[in-house]
């Protein structure tokens, strides 16, 4: 039987705890998680490709089955480089559903052999985003409840006025 494989692809600028929830919820399910960072032209990012990964590395290194990887190009050509079978997309409302089923359905005309799987947010972390966390940050906030301690003060340096 072959590996299964899922991608959890994302911007991650930052990783949040809402990402890490559904990271490891989706780690329990499959043989290995690539969760990889995408570049998306309409968002601007505060932290680089190269940052963002090694953000993710340290919310993540207890976990045996979980990469940590960057790509810049198609998510259903990433997915088919890795032999994916799946991509895991989170969901915190209504209003992210529209989108994700939209991409969801490309990626599967882009690469039939994928499947996208949709993974709801816990309740605490409905209303979280990194935009949110951004925000936050910028005007001196404190991030503790949303961000994982261990890049917490990796993401304070970089977004707060305090410097």
């Amino acid at each position: 039987m072959s590996e299964r494989i899922a991608v959890c692809p994302g911007s991650f600028d930052p990783i949040t705890k809402g990402h890490i929830d559904i990271i490891l919820r989706a780690a329990n399910m499959f043989d290995k998680i690539i969760v990889v960072v995408m570049t998306n032209i309409n968002k601007s990012c505060f932290f680089t490709p190269e940052e963002r990964k090694e953000l993710i590395l340290k919310t993540v290194s207890d976990a045996k089955n979980i990469e940590v990887d960057i790509y810049d190009g198609l998510l259903a050509d990433y997915a088919k480089l890795k032999g994916a079978c799946a991509i895991i997309k989170g969901l915190r409302a209504m209003s992210d559903f529209e989108y994700e089923f939209q991409m969801a359905l490309t990626n599967k005309k882009l690469n039939p052999e994928v499947e996208t799987l949709f993974l709801t947010t816990s309740a605490e972390n409905m209303y979280l985003s990194s935009s949110m966390v951004k925000q936050i940050a910028a005007m001196n906030g404190d991030v503790s409840d949303f961000i994982p301690e261990v890049i917490h003060d990796d993401i304070i340096e970089r977004l707060s006025f305090k410097k």
